[in-house]
């Protein structure tokens, strides 16, 4: 596994350098190794250097060449014929072990000592390895959710041969096999994404763990196409943008044949608002205290459900002479003060992205231009500049700020609009019956009390499809979170398909949403 304090410090530049080849070690560099660590190469102390977050090697950077030549990483796949054998790596093992052979504990000491599989980090002293019994590794503690790497060489053709039948090669798998693709952007949870990876790519083969930040999502999911159809399941390391990308991608399987392979979509959410991720229940945000095994068995015992996508479509003016921008909405739309905050803090995140690395800053951020808009009210009188159909019928607007479209339950970060806290509430809104929920917000100040539970939004009802025409005036919009100031316009929301989620099991979260760990409920 990846050494404890690690630094993303030097980490960039380590990284080009990973996975130059399949079976290639993938290279990143800490500070400061967080216990006493040996050099995998030349077997002398190590504090700080590069390690392979793929099969855990430590090294020191002098080191680095010899390494890739003397020690061979995990392999992502093998022409071995029969079931993968151990994988044994020297040294630097977890500090709780204990022999497979004879029980005691492991590497204590004080040199580049003992054994451990970089498959199912099964652990052995040097002297007991030739009494492990024979056998294939069992692919680590939860083989279910592995890709065998005999698999792959099996089902792997030329380009012009035809695809091969995967279910001829699923006796190599665990029973109910159900591999799971992790898609991160390393990019996220002030980098937490990439200390995540590394511990996924520890449970499962390499190939399985994919960074967004070097592939695309849709190159990253034709790994589905080489699975028995409706095996995959795909975990999106991320906020809701990253899994709206991966979204899309999915969509771009559909329209290019391969429906069949589609797989379901988890969520561990590094966003700021991460509104999707609670409402299918994967909490409102990964603080680092889940182990990367008990999430993927949460991903395994959950339950797949669809989610409704829609298209925005954006014509300039009044006419359709110009060619419309169009949008996918997984979460929500709106006109008014909450996009002005959401348009503000983009602009300053885009002048100065350092300072947004926190969960917390951003939500404070938020605040701080929630409150300014307070006093400024720039989004005054909008019920005098648009108009709204919903399902073809005019709606009479009151005097009013914002208008909000809702696909989902949570808008905020965290606040149920449609069902209310405040002195009625509503039944709750659903994210798979091809409605919308349109309300309205006063101003900032509303949709303050509105997240402290001391008012109700404006409910203007349920739609399947919204018309919206800004008549004057320039007002900022956003589509799930993507801000931008738009002048006159006619705006219409519909139905454009549906993708097929994981709802997290029950029980996973707590009250305020947070995923329980492993000490209070077991994997």
């Amino acid at each position: 596994a990846a050494p404890a304090g690690t630094g993303a410090g030097a980490g960039a530049r380590w990284r080009a350098r990973a996975g130059a080849a399949p079976g290639a070690h993938h290279w990143l560099y800490s500070d400061l190794f967080g216990r006493p660590t040996y050099c995998s190469a030349c077997g002398l102390a190590a504090l700080l250097g590069p390690y392979c977050r793929s099969c855990g090697a430590c090294v020191h950077s002098a080191c680095l060449a010899a390494a890739d030549r003397q020690l061979r990483c995990k392999q992502p796949l093998t022409d071995a014929p029969g079931p993968a054998p151990h994988h044994w790596l020297r040294g630097n093992l977890p500090l709780c072990n204990r022999c497979a052979a004879c029980g005691l504990q492991c590497g204590s000491s004080p040199r580049l000592c003992d054994q451990r599989c970089v498959w199912c980090q099964q652990v052995a002293h040097d002297d007991c390895l030739a009494l492990l019994p024979p056998g294939a590794c069992p692919l680590g503690p939860l083989p279910r959710a592995v890709l065998p790497p005999n698999y792959l060489h099996s089902v792997r053709r030329g380009p012009r041969e035809p695809p091969a039948d995967t279910a001829q090669y699923t006796h190599m798998c665990a029973e109910s096999w159900s591999p799971v693709l992790v898609l991160g952007n390393s990019r996220s949870g002030s980098n937490m994404a990439q200390s995540l990876m590394g511990e996924f790519c520890t449970i499962l083969n390499p190939v399985q763990v994919v960074d967004l930040d070097s592939v695309t999502p849709f190159k990253a999911l034709q790994l589905c196409t080489v699975l028995p159809p409706g095996s995959a399941r795909v975990l999106v390391c991320g906020g809701d943008g990253t899994v709206g990308w991966v979204l899309d991608a999915i969509d771009e399987m559909k329209y290019k044949g391969q429906e069949a392979y589609v797989p379901a979509v988890a969520i561990l959410p590094l966003g700021t608002g991460n509104d999707l991720s609670r409402t299918l229940g994967w909490g409102a945000g990964y603080a680092g205290d889940t182990l990367a095994l008990h999430f993927l068995q949460l991903v395994l015992d959950g339950q797949a459900q669809t989610l409704d996508r829609w298209r925005v479509r954006l014509n300039k003016g009044f006419y359709t002479f110009h060619r419309p921008k169009v949008y996918t909405m997984n979460n929500y739309f709106s006109i008014g003060p909450d996009a002005l905050m959401a348009l503000n803090f983009h602009a300053r995140r885009q002048q100065s992205p350092g300072l947004f690395s926190s969960r917390l800053l951003n939500k404070a951020m938020y605040f701080f231009y929630g409150t300014r808009d307070c006093l400024v009210q720039t989004c005054r009188d909008l019920d005098q500049k648009i108009e709204l159909e919903m399902d073809g019928e005019r709606v009479s607007l009151p005097k009013l700020e914002g208008v909000i479209v809702l696909n989902i339950a949570y808008w905020g970060g965290g606040c149920r609009l449609w069902e209310g806290t405040g002195s009625q509430t509503y039944p709750p809104a659903s994210h798979q019956d091809g409605l919308l929920e349109v309300v309205g917000v006063y101003g900032s100040f509303h949709c303050a009390q509105i997240h402290v539970g001391l008012a109700d939004p404006l409910r203007l009802g349920q739609a399947h499809t919204v018309r919206l025409t800004l008549k004057s005036s320039v007002m900022p919009m956003q589509v799930d979170g993507e801000p931008w100031d738009q002048g006159p316009c006619t705006l219409l929301i519909s139905h454009k398909t549906r993708a097929l989620m994981i709802q997290a099991p029950p029980g996973s979260s707590d009250q305020e949403g947070s995923l329980l760990t492993p000490s209070t409920e077991g994997p």
